[in-house]
């Protein structure tokens, strides 16, 4: 009874509440960085509707083997707060643009103990109902193997089809030459046959 009387009274005085979308978020799948550097986590969000004023964004840490993850960053009404009482404390700094929804943030002077999941949620009021996107840190003293395996891969690559497009080229131009070159030694026979001809 009570449910009928709220939709009527919706209907007779003509408010429509507003709808709410779903919004989507993305993060990285894993970072590799190295021992006492700095990281850009990446977050932004696709949703319907245009940037809300009221966007917000927050990041959340869990560590390996942990199943509690803590507060470390929070984005709302145009302020970003930091937790300054966490081990991320003076190391986090927001270097995101609400206005073109990215809610990055950067992890500075990193630490062993910073390997873990960084979790990210974003609201765009009224498009609130979102699963939040997380990435995997991994701190390393030294580059990885498959990361430096990788690299020299795509180099190895670039470098390749570098040298394959400078042999086609000279291929290319020698050919050409070569066909030049017969044209104008059939031309000069067929002159002198046509020259000979003449005289008989």
């Amino acid at each position: 009874m009570l449910t009928f009387v709220a939709l009527a009274s919706v209907l007779l005085l003509g408010i429509v509440p507003e709808q709410t979308e779903a919004i989507s978020i993305y993060t990285g799948w894993e970072r590799h960085a190295l021992l006492g550097s700095d990281v850009r986590l990446s977050c932004s969000f696709f949703s319907w509707r245009g940037t809300s004023d009221d966007v917000t964004f927050s990041w959340t840490y869990r560590p390996d083997g942990s199943r509690d993850s803590i507060s470390i960053f929070h984005y709302t009404s145009g302020q970003a707060y930091v937790d300054n009482k966490g081990p991320f404390r003076d190391r986090v700094e927001f270097v995101g643009n609400p206005g073109k929804r990215d809610g990055s943030i950067l992890i500075k002077n990193l630490d062993y103990n910073d390997n873990g999941t960084f979790t990210c949620d974003a609201k765009n009021p009224p498009d609130i109902v979102g699963r939040p996107s997380s990435v995997r840190l991994l701190v390393f003293e030294t580059v990885p193997i498959q990361a430096g395996v990788i690299t020299g891969a795509i180099i190895g690559v670039v470098l390749g089809l570098l040298v394959l497009i400078v042999v086609i080229y000279y291929l290319m131009r020698f050919l050409v030459a070569r066909r030049v070159f017969s044209l104008s030694v059939s031309k000069q026979g067929k002159k002198k046959r046509e020259g000979t001809q003449a005289r008989q």
